[in-house]
């Protein structure tokens, strides 16, 4: 799960991670009493999206406004603010579609003396998270690991017993980092490894993560995910879900106990198990054809979810066809099979519909599909079933 970034400061903050104050606006007339309440000389006004590269990134509406801007009086902000709220924000992590901006962020400035980079993701290699520093602070960290990885240091930590200062010191060294700026920085990394461990994060990423004047570190950035298996334990953290920056169909997708993701291609997927369903995608490519979704019914699937998952994939106008993957284990082909019909008559397809049974009762499965009036096709395998599919949209 994805949060903002000033939602992200706010855990910050709570754990002991520094932040400079701000305030979330979304009016132009809160953004210019944010900066008055901030009583500094210069703020920055930053685009509120579930998107990283927004100082990059551009608008639709006005190409040459930015996602975040540097603003020196009240007046400033509010035009800042009026220019991105309710208008669409494209950077490279958003693609051409962009994400509508529903709220700015209003940051008090500070003095930088220095950019850095810093970043804890989990290393599923070593089974460890490891954090990530570069002095190429500001820079898509993409972009720095193509073309100069030797400018990125990485550490990695027990969950258990955090990051160790010898390691701070170590990464100090090789940043280049002297003096009090030392102190900070192990306290400011250490307490950063303690939040990604506490609150189950996925990832945490400051760009960029400056060094002020006096020395001290500084967040200016906070984009943060979290494990969503493991959300129960934070009831905190859920509720700083916004539903209005995912993808309506993944979220009612959710909502019916379906692992769904939506895609670019024309041939829907209903599949039951993770690796089926990618094997799925893998030979619809195979074959010529581009899948439209990833989506896993799961084990137990019921006419409902079925029913659900259908609507779910034709609501989507890209779908020209859709390739059912049943492999019967737990789930009996029966069981499947008389979902199909059902959710079949109750939506009404207009494209076509071809399916692959495999497992638990799958000639029963079959004769059941064979004697309903409704327009399936049925495949003998897999590689029948994508060959159909595809031919079918040809």
């Amino acid at each position: 799960m994805k949060i903002h970034e000033f939602q992200g400061k706010e855990i910050f903050r709570k754990e002991g991670v520094t932040v400079l104050d701000g305030r979330v606006a979304k009016t132009p007339e809160e953004a210019a009493k944010a900066f008055d309440e901030l009583g500094t000389s210069i703020c920055v006004v930053k685009s509120q999206i579930h998107a990283g590269g927004r100082g990059k990134g551009t608008f639709q509406e006005n190409p040459q406004q930015r996602g975040v801007q540097v603003c020196k009086s009240a007046e400033e902000a509010a035009k800042a603010a009026e220019a991105m709220l309710n208008n669409t924000l494209v950077t490279l992590q958003t693609g051409p579609i962009g994400k509508t901006v529903n709220q700015v962020y209003v940051e008090a400035g500070c003095d930088i003396k220095r950019e850095l980079y810093l970043g804890i993701v989990l290393d599923r290699a070593e089974k460890k998270p490891v954090l990530m520093v570069s002095s190429e602070g500001g820079v898509e960290i993409e972009e720095v690991a193509a073309k100069t990885p030797e400018k990125i240091f990485k550490e990695h930590f027990d969950p258990a017993e955090g990051l160790h200062s010898f390691q701070v010191r170590k990464l100090c060294k090789l940043l280049g980092i002297e003096g009090k700026t030392v102190r900070s920085a192990d306290k400011f990394m250490k307490t950063l490894c303690r939040v990604f461990s506490t609150y189950d994060c996925s990832m945490a990423e400051i760009n960029p993560l400056v060094i002020a004047e006096d020395g001290s570190m500084i967040a200016l950035d906070a984009k943060v995910s979290f494990d969503e298996n493991a959300l129960f334990r934070h009831p905190n953290v859920a509720q700083y879900r916004d539903l209005s920056e995912e993808e309506e169909s993944e979220v009612k997708a959710a909502e019916a106990g379906l692992s769904y993701v939506k895609l670019d291609g024309e041939i829907g997927c209903l599949v039951n198990g993770a690796g089926l369903a990618m094997s799925t995608m893998d030979i619809i490519k195979l074959h010529g054809g581009e899948p439209a979704n990833f989506l896993d019914v799961g084990g137990g699937a019921n006419a409902d979810q079925v029913t659900e998952a259908f609507r779910i994939i034709l609501a989507d106008a890209n779908v020209k066809a859709v390739l059912v993957n049943i492999f019967g284990g737990i789930m009996r082909c029966t069981t499947i099979a008389d979902a199909l019909v059902t959710a079949y008559k109750n939506i009404g397809f207009n494209v076509p519909l071809i399916v692959r049974l495999e497992g638990t009762e799958v000639e029963e499965g079959k004769k059941i599909l064979a004697e309903s009036d409704v327009d399936i096709q049925t495949a003998e395998n897999l590689t029948d079933a994508a060959k159909k599919v595809v031919a079918s949209i040809a």
